[in-house]
């Protein structure tokens, strides 16, 4: 079994000659939470896009597990176990917290059917469920409609839908983002937690979660990649400095949008 579990090979991404993601070689090492990071339009979710097949890349190889994902369709790569969240919380408001999980807990086991049986057959689901409600800290809501949850549990209810696909490898597009500093705590501990066992891709622009996250940080800028290492390696680097803050020394404690 290869230590890297996604590897991406001239990745290459045009919208009508203007290129948005140029050339990017990326290798994420299994068993490691690994950073995407970059300034405003660096093409950080433009790459969790063509990773995840929501877009088609232009030219290019994307290989995960060691075979070529490159033209496969977004529900075939969930399938292989490589599922991402997204930018924006995406939960179903009117649901309960314990019926969201279990709806994707349906969905991993390919049960479609399952929406259209007597509820007391679905209930087979809320033991997995509520275990895992228990992972992200979200047990007292269990009851509570998902669209009530504060944003930052919202986002662990994210998490918890997306660990019931059961995923080998997690993408999560900016998890902190528009958080209070608890909130962010949180869910620095929770990202921690859930990636024992399996692999992480993150998007974030909040250097300090980066810092304290990530074994390995790549960095994006106009679409290309800029540097590769570990954050002590990254935040010296001139270049990086300079698409950051200019050319001020150190990029500790910023932020990175986009």
């Amino acid at each position: 079994m290869s230590d890297t579990i996604l590897e991406t090979e001239g990745m290459t991404k045009e919208f009508r000659g203007f290129v948005a993601v140029s050339d990017v070689r990326l290798q994420v090492k299994r068993g490691t939470i690994h950073g995407l990071i970059g300034p405003n339009g660096a093409g950080k979710t433009t790459c969790f896009n063509l990773l995840t097949k929501f877009l088609p890349v232009t030219r290019g190889k994307i290989s995960y597990e060691g075979r070529d994902i490159t033209n496969l369709k977004p529900a075939d790569i969930a399938r292989l176990g490589l599922v991402r969240s997204f930018q924006i919380s995406a939960v179903f408001p009117h649901l309960t917290v314990l019926e969201n999980v279990r709806l994707a807990l349906q969905r991993a086991r390919g049960n479609s059917f399952d929406f259209w049986r007597p509820e007391s057959l679905l209930k087979r689901y809320d033991n997995r469920a509520l275990e895992l409600l228990e992972d992200v800290g979200l047990t007292a809501y269990a009851r509570h409609n998902a669209g009530e949850l504060p944003y930052g549990r919202k986002r662990a209810l994210e998490i918890a839908t997306t660990l019931a696909l059961e995923p080998t490898m997690m993408l999560l597009d900016e998890p902190t983002a528009g958080m209070t500093h608890d909130d962010v705590d949180r869910i620095v501990a929770l990202v921690k937690r859930v990636a024992a066992g399996r692999t992480v891709l993150l998007v974030e622009h909040n250097l300090k979660v980066v810092e304290g996250l990530c074994d390995t940080i790549t960095v994006l800028a106009r679409g290309s990649v800029l540097a590769q290492g570990d954050y002590a390696t990254v935040s010296r680097n001139p270049e990086v400095q300079a698409a950051y803050l200019g050319t001020d020394p150190g990029i500790a404690g910023g932020t990175a949008h986009g």
